[in-house]
């Protein structure tokens, strides 16, 4: 259910980016409707709520040489108290 949710987000984000393509589209022609960016708006922002549902990705570990290099990472300064 939840990766559900998270790809209902999704789909609001990208409604929301056309409505906003359509209210530009709407400017360009001297007739702003402005209908369509606050639909835009609201769609991007319930979406981007729905998707903060996401867990976190795992550390890739592209900079563990570097962070040994200068002195370690937070995780070992915390074990060494």
């Amino acid at each position: 259910m939840r990766e559900f949710i998270i790809r209902i987000g999704t789909f609001f984000v990208l409604i929301g980016i056309g409505i906003f393509i359509l209210f530009l589209a709407s400017d360009y022609a001297d007739k702003p409707n402005f209908d369509y960016l606050f639909w835009a708006v609201l769609s991007v922002t319930v979406g981007l709520l729905l998707q903060r549902r996401r867990a976190p990705h795992p550390p890739s570990g592209r900079f563990d040489i570097l962070r040994r290099l200068l002195g370690g990472s937070k995780d070992n300064e915390e074990d060494d108290e």
